[in-house]
Order: structure tokens, then C-alpha cells, then sequence
């Protein structure tokens, strides 16, 4: 891989001069079943071999590609590890800092990324270590949305309705407590735990998927729709509101309370969103024609989740499932099929300004095809460009790409660790885009 340009490093954050955040409180909940549902090596630690002490943290992103995943130190974007693994394969967040899990045959497999902190009083020490597929996996027949929030991370096996929930910073331990819930019936589902331990789960069967219900820590049922048909991801804005996508408008969860937001048009799909714990705005796509083999849309979806209103923006372009992100400060960020990335105003829904990154694409009709794909991790919007083996690393406040490198593979999906101690947020990537459903839509 030949980096084509060199900017200078990422600005750091305050945790890189020694303000580390505190480790998240270890509080999960009792297994419903004391089997294992997981294949465990050796603690992370353990796993990682001869680990090097850094000055500061060390984010890195990780690309998938046709038979493995790549791993990229996100400042330079040299190639820190190549891991082999056969099949298409999809990465998704953990939410500690270190690990990602790659959704593949048999299950949810732990890739160590090979960057972390360890906190030491009233600071931290940084670690890096080479990247590898750690051989732990959570199994799965089916292995679909894994959700991260509050520090704790939820895995749905689409095949079977099972949903495992544990501390994002246990992941690779193989002691670690974990909470079990399984739906009535297998579907392409999703599952989100709050801080209080609620639990919003879809509801569903293999043929058509209808709803949510709303458990309580203890598991019983405290609220409960069946007004969503097509059921679809999930999003956490502000004050913990879970917004739950549907092809008529969406769900917002809120007190243990479900409200729905009806679309403009009798059928409004939102199937995919981004939300910010620094916003009460999600950031939604928005489709119309439910018989349309690709429909390739042009404007996206605000839902206020305190006002219950939503408001559609027109963008110059189209846009892909891969498209949607937000930026550190809740900017709702569209990577469009202009080769631009659009950047709203969440509050009012303007177009603030358009940043030019790749060359304008297509969208391809099969949707395991790679296609450019956004990913926001350190302040910075990492953008994949597949027609030209790329990856670019664009600097949002500025809009200056910053980083640009050439790639010996074709890039797909994307996603990064941090390198440091997580806040419990859901900063670095909530698993949102999972698998077709019954028309063939992400």
C-alpha cells in the first residue's frame, strides 16, 4: 500500500495528554442460561503477544475486503496487519477501544486491533501490539446487528432470535457475565440495552418483521407496538431516546415509552440511521417506492426525537446504506454518490456545506458489492473508495482531506477502534447496516 499523500498527524484529543476517561463500571446483568454461548481463548492481553508502551493512544481502521480484513494506523494509513478469512465479511464496533467483531461464518469472531490503554491513576499508559483474529467467537447461525451503547454491546443472531448482551470491556474475557433474551420467533432483528437496563427488542418472523417491545432489567415487558411494519436498525440519540426504523415512518423509545413518527408518504421507508449522543436529531435514509428493485434516493430523514416531527432533506445526490454518519459534534454527515460528503445541520435541517473526497460512483445492485463507505473515528471521516483501491481521511470541522493512501485490495465495509479507554458512548459505530431484508433493502 502506497500512501499518496501525507498530511500532518490528527490533531489529538484531551485523552492524549493524559486525561484519561475512567473504566467503565463493570455492572452486567445475570445470564439467563449458564451455557457459554461463546468460544474463548485467553484473556486480550494474553493474546496479543509482545505489546510496545506509545506516548499517546493509537486509532486504527480496519477495511474488509474479499477474503480478509486490512488493518490501517488511522494517521499515516499504512497497513499495520493483513488477516486472511475467507467469505464476505462484515465488521462492526465493540465500544472498547480495542476489539472489533467480525460477522462471519459461525458466528461473530473478536479481531484484537491491537491499540489500547491501560488507566494508571490519574492517567494512562497506550499500548500497540500487531492486529489479529483473536479466536474467540460468539456463535451464530445467522450473525446480524451488533449495537453498542452505554458500554454494553448486544449481539442479534438473525437466525435463531438470540440476543447476548454484555459489558463492552469484558469482550474478551471469557468469565464475562452476560445477559440472554430470545425473541418468540427467528427474524432479522435488533436489540439495544439501556443504562437503566432496558431492553428494546424487534419483533418479528422470518417472513415479515412487525414491531418492538420494551423490557425492563428484570425481563418483563413494560410497553410493547406492533405499528412498524419492516422493522429495521436502530439508532440512540440524546437522553437515551432508541429510534427504531420502519417503512411508514419510525418508533421512538423514550421513559419506556413508545411514540411513533409517521412518514410524509404512505410509504416512507427509514431502514438505516446514524444517531449522536450530542443530538436529539437522527439522521435516517428515506425511501418511497416499495416495488423498485434500487431505489436510489436523493433525500434523507430528521426525527426530532423529543418533538416527534420529521423532516426530509433534499441533496444534490443519491446515497448508499454505507452513506450515513455523524461527526463528533452531532453533524449529520451524508457521503453522497457525488463523491461528496454532505454536512447537515441536524437542528435545521440545512445544507451546510459540501466536502469533495472521491470521484462521483454508482451504486451497485448487489448490496454485498463494495461501494464507498463512510466511517467517523477521532474527529475525522474516513471515506473508502473502491474504484480506485483507496482510503481517505477527511478532517470535518475543516473539510480538508488530510490523508489520503492507495490500498493493495478492494476496500468493502469499514470501521476503527480508538487505541484508548471508551466513554461508553456509541461514538465509534453502532452496527446499523445488517443484511437484506424480505425486498432486498439494507
Amino acid at each position: 500500500m502506497n500512501s499518496i499523500t501525507r498530511h500532518r498527524p490528527r490533531t489529538r484529543s484531551l485523552l492524549s495528554l493524559g486525561l484519561a476517561l475512567p473504566l467503565v463500571a463493570l455492572a452486567g446483568c445475570a445470564a439467563d442460561d449458564p451455557a457459554s454461548t461463546t468460544s474463548d481463548t485467553p484473556a486480550a492481553e494474553e493474546q496479543s503477544g509482545h505489546a510496545t508502551e506509545a506516548a499517546t493512544y493509537t486509532p486504527r481502521i480496519a477495511v474488509t475486503y474479499d477474503g480478509g480484513v486490512q488493518v490501517l494506523d488511522a494517521g499515516s494509513l499504512e497497513q499495520v496487519a493483513d488477516l486472511e478469512l475467507e467469505g464476505f465479511n462484515r465488521i462492526n464496533g465493540v465500544g472498547d477501544g480495542r476489539h472489533l467483531l467480525v460477522s462471519t461464518t459461525g458466528g461473530f469472531q473478536l479481531l484484537d486491533g491491537g491499540a489500547w490503554a491501560e488507566p494508571h491513576g490519574d492517567h494512562s499508559h497506550y499500548y500497540t501490539a500487531d492486529p489479529q483474529l483473536t479466536g474467540t467467537t460468539f456463535e451464530a447461525t445467522t450473525p446480524g446487528h451488533v449495537v453498542v451503547h452505554d458500554g454494553r454491546t448486544a449481539l442479534f443472531d438473525d437466525g435463531t432470535g438470540h440476543v447476548e448482551i454484555f459489558d463492552s470491556a469484558a469482550v474478551a474475557d471469557p468469565d464475562r457475565e452476560t445477559r440472554e433474551h430470545t425473541t418468540p420467533e427467528a427474524h432479522h432483528g435488533v436489540a439495544v440495552e439501556l443504562s437503566d437496563g432496558t431492553l428494546v427488542v424487534s419483533e418479528g418472523t422470518e417472513d415479515a418483521r412487525t414491531g418492538i417491545r420494551v423490557l425492563d432489567a428484570d425481563g418483563e415487558q413494560v410497553a410493547a407496538s406492533d405499528e412498524c411494519p419492516g422493522v429495521h436498525g436502530e439508532a440512540v440519540a440524546a437522553d437515551e431516546a432508541v429510534l427504531i426504523g420502519c417503512e411508514d415512518g419510525v418508533l421512538v423509545v423514550s421513559d419506556g415509552k413508545i411514540t411513533k413518527v409517521d412518514s410524509p408518504d404512505d410509504y416512507g421507508r427509514v431502514g438505516n440511521q446514524a444517531g449522536s449522543e450530542e443530538s436529539p436529531v437522527v439522521l435516517g435514509d428515506y425511501k418511497t417506492d416499495p416495488d423498485a428493485e434500487l431505489e436510489r434516493p436523493t433525500r434523507v430523514s430528521l426525527t426530532d426525537t423529543t418533538t416527534g416531527e420529521m423532516t426530509l432533506v433534499d441533496l444534490p445526490a443519491s446515497y448508499t446504506f454505507r452513506s450515513l454518519a455523524r461527526g463528533d459534534h452531532g453533524e449529520a454527515l451524508v457521503l453522497g454518490t457525488d463523491g461528496k460528503i454532505h454536512v447537515i445541520d441536524p437542528k435545521t435541517g440545512e445544507l451546510e456545506t459540501s466536502i469533495p473526497v472521491i470521484d462521483a460512483w454508482e451504486e451497485p445492485v448487489e448490496w454485498q458489492s463494495p461501494r464507498p463507505a463512510i466511517f467517523v473515528l477521532d474527529g475525522s471521516a474516513y471515506v473508502t473508495d473502491p474504484a480506485n483501491r483507496a482510503i481517505h481521511a477527511v478532517d470535518i470541522e475543516t473539510g480538508e482531506v488530510w490523508n489520503s493512501a492507495e490500498l493493495d485490495v478492494e476496500p468493502n465495509e469499514i470501521n476503527g477502534i480508538s487505541g484508548n479507554v471508551e466513554d461508553g458512548s456509541t461514538e465509534y459505530g453502532e452496527g446499523d447496516e445488517h443484511a437484506h431484508d424480505e425486498h432486498g433493502h439494507e
